[in-house]
């Protein structure tokens, strides 16, 4: 019987080899929120890694959405042309579908860069701007506050994602997820903590949805009708009081009746009083209870580390997909791993097929090599 984690899968109309996908990382290496060599490097060395889809880091669709002065952005030709070069190099040497992640990071922009310790730059400093959100409450004691987005601000928003997104089209991008997880704009709007709104966007959870529910809406129309449009969520903030997992079920349930093709469940992010249980599959259970009430994709992601322990969230039934972050930076190969190690193939380059161990002489499906 072969591995759940190696059986073929379909979101929407895009054809997946595999259930691994990786997830958005944001590297903070881009120059005016262009991508560069570093972005050639680090995208193509996972693009062979064997999963079976790539995710552009959260790249902002405004200069002002960034998290940093250093993040990734697809608001300007320049900035498209970047990753349009980028692009080029990668799928030279790889056919992996590749999709991005479009972010705006509301109050929790205009920071400093997380080796330098990640503290907000206030506006007027070099690096820092002011920053937005659904009200004017600042993410940490003694933060600059934001200010709350007007009708004219949530338009300009709106229409920055859908730009992103025929930018993101023109240049063949499979495939748009939406972020709206770990404390950054849409979130914010979702959250009660952050929310304190008193028009048509705050308020009830119908009202809080409102906002995310119109930027999906913007992006769906602008991006091409048969390529898939996601989007990822965190399903508690882990604060009492917050946005909690009955609430990440309706948005789930609202975003499908919207047209969603998949659900990336991730959790935190929004408050620094969260409270987060972490360890080993901290994040499934919040997967598990999303998947129980939709129909689409469901994309499990939090400290999945071992093959075994992959195979069993895919194989259960707890979500469709898992999502790899630090545990695919710290082993870029880790899909041949888990295929060799659950008895599976994997894609790989052809340039790479000597250094099969002698005991997994059938392990690489050299098919998958754009240059093969």
């Amino acid at each position: 019987m072969s591995p759940s984690l190696f059986s073929p899968f379909e979101v929407g109309n895009l054809k997946l080899a595999n259930r691994i996908v990786i997830a958005p990382m944001c590297t903070y290496s881009a120059v005016d929120g262009c991508m560069t060599d570093w972005h050639v490097i680090h995208l193509g060395h996972l693009a062979l890694s064997g999963a079976a889809l790539l995710t552009i880091e959260a790249t902002a669709v405004v200069p002002e959405g960034r998290i940093s002065y250093a993040d990734v952005g697809l608001w300007s030709d320049e900035t498209e042309e970047a990753m349009a070069r980028t692009l080029e190099s990668v799928r030279r040497w790889s056919d992996m579908p590749i999709t991005i992640q479009l972010a705006h990071a509301g109050r929790t922009a205009s920071t400093d860069l997380p080796w330098r310790g990640g503290a907000q730059i206030a506006p007027g400093a070099a690096n820092g701007w002011q920053t937005v959100a659904p009200s004017p409450v600042p993410y940490a004691e003694g933060d600059h506050p934001p200010v709350a987005l007007d009708d004219e601000g949530l338009a300009r928003v709106r229409t920055a994602f859908a730009e992103a997104a025929r930018r993101a089209a023109r240049i063949g991008i499979d495939a748009v997820q939406i972020h709206a997880a770990h404390g950054y704009l849409l979130h914010e709007f979702l959250s009660p903590l952050s929310n304190r709104r008193e028009d048509r966007y705050g308020g009830s959870l119908d009202n809080r949805m409102r906002f995310p529910l119109e930027v999906f809406d913007a992006v769906r129309e602008a991006f091409p009708a048969e390529r898939p449009v996601t989007v990822r969520v965190s399903g508690t903030d882990w604060v009492e009081g917050g946005w909690n997992i009955e609430e990440t079920g309706a948005f789930a349930q609202a975003l499908e009746a919207h047209g969603c093709d998949a659900i990336h469940v991730s959790g935190g992010g929004l408050d620094p009083r969260q409270q987060i249980p972490v360890g080993p599959s901290y994040q499934v259970p919040l997967a598990r209870a999303v998947k129980k009430v939709t129909r689409m994709p469901v994309v499990a992601v939090g400290l999945i580390t071992g093959y075994e322990q992959a195979e069993a969230i895919v194989g259960t039934g707890d979500a469709d997909l898992v999502a790899l972050a630090r545990a695919i930076l710290f082993n870029p190969r880790w899909p041949w791993h888990a295929a060799a190690h659950l008895g599976a193939k994997v894609r790989a380059p052809e340039q790479y097929m000597r250094s099969q161990p002698r005991q997994y002489q059938s392990l690489f499906d050299l098919e998958g090599s754009a240059e093969s």
